[in-house]
């Protein structure tokens, strides 16, 4: 902890920032709260896909104008969106309008292109690999000025699509090929090659990745700006819930594998038995966009309208500020996100676990008892 100019203490935080299309501009409107509040230091951003975009145009407008210009760039970034989006050929249809439908499940094109995409590659329809946010980013971002931003560290993340593992660009290696490589779902664009290397969305090796914080900052505290549900009430039954659900579990698959370890490490470091190392405990908070996406299908990801963003924005804002006057004090002592709860479900803590040996042997005598032997073990 600081004090800033007029002697309020300042909170240093790593932000990390989840993708998720346009709803990242809840993410934006998160951004711009913190900002606003001027309380809050960043050491480091980890951001995939929409996240890895929202933190470049942080990066980019806070070294040309402080968490002024951060917010400008932010504004500037998504009115880029939104400008692009008014040629996209697919739209709401009129009985969405009508009827506040943020989605596209009852656009006729939407629909021809989510066949198509399932029957023909990029490869055969998308030969001159168009990508209209490429243009986007591109025209809005300045990578001189990420790249000189001294103020924190940012990290980008892609999937190798020859081994599978994540690449983290940090520094000069984020490039504009970089963010779109953070973002390139595959069923719609050809891999992005950097270095002779394709790469797809980040997503499926971490949404976004915790671990650099680990090893390149000395700040405690994440804060997880987390637009994809880990959790759903509902059991999918359309073709279009299943795969929108299966992609959710896939792009949360890596973001829970480092949950699990930062919990293990905090509890081996409450026993006393990592004394002497290099572990620390990680103090996980997090402003999720639950409420904001509540209701809305995976297609509304492509809803690129002004007034769908600037609402996600101001949702963003609005859990922030909720966030701030509930947590702001806990920021440098406690967590705020019980990583024991989000992992309940998949790890039984030791004291209801029995022994493997106890399972084996049991297991064992079973088999044993099946067979008609019926020795003791």
């Amino acid at each position: 902890m600081a004090e800033t100019g007029n002697g309020t203490q300042t909170r240093r935080i790593n932000l990390a920032l989840q993708g998720g299309g346009s709803h990242g501009a809840f993410t934006w409107g998160v951004l711009d709260a913190l900002l606003e509040d001027g309380r809050f230091d960043f050491e480091g951003i980890s951001g995939t896909s929409a996240g890895a975009m929202n933190a470049v145009a942080l990066a980019d407008g806070y070294h040309r104008g402080g968490a002024d210009g951060a917010r400008q760039c932010l504004h500037d970034f998504w009115a880029g969106v939104a400008r692009t989006g008014r040629f996209s050929p697919i739209q709401r249809t009129p009985a969405d309008l009508w009827f506040g439908n943020f989605g596209y499940e009852n656009s006729p094109t939407y629909r021809f292109f989510d066949i198509f995409s399932r029957v023909f590659s990029p490869y055969d329809t998308n030969l001159f690999d168009i990508n209209p946010l490429r243009d986007v980013v591109g025209r809005q971002i300045d990578f001189d000025n990420v790249h000189a931003c001294d103020a924190f560290k940012v990290f980008v993340s892609a999937t190798n699509v020859h081994s599978g593992k994540v690449r983290v660009f940090t520094g000069t290696d984020i490039t504009l090929d970089a963010v779109m490589a953070s973002a390139c779902l595959p069923t719609l664009f050809k891999a992005v090659e950097i270095d002779g290397v394709p790469y797809w969305d980040g997503g499926f090796g971490g949404n976004p990745v915790l671990f650099p914080f680990f090893y390149e900052t000395d700040t405690e505290d994440c804060l997880l700006v987390q637009i994809n549900p880990i959790e759903r009430e509902e059991t999918p039954q359309t073709a279009q819930e299943i795969q929108d659900r299966m992609n959710e579990i896939t792009f949360n698959a890596g973001l829970l594998r480092e949950f699990r370890a930062i919990e293990f490490v905090r509890r081996l470091m409450a026993d006393g038995r990592l004394e002497g190392t290099d572990y620390r405990s990680i103090r996980m908070h997090r402003i999720a966009a639950d409420v904001a996406v509540k209701g809305l299908t995976a297609s509304s990801k492509l809803n690129a309208e002004w007034s769908f963003l600037t609402e996600m924005r101001d949702m963003g804002r609005a859990a922030t500020q909720d966030f701030i006057e509930a947590h702001f004090e806990d920021i440098g002592v406690r967590p705020t996100l019980d990583l024991s709860a989000e992992l309940r479900a998949d790890i039984l803590p030791a004291t209801e676990r029995e022994p493997v040996g106890k399972r084996m042997r049991d297991a064992l005598r079973r088999a044993s008892r099946a067979a008609g032997g019926g020795q003791r073990g």
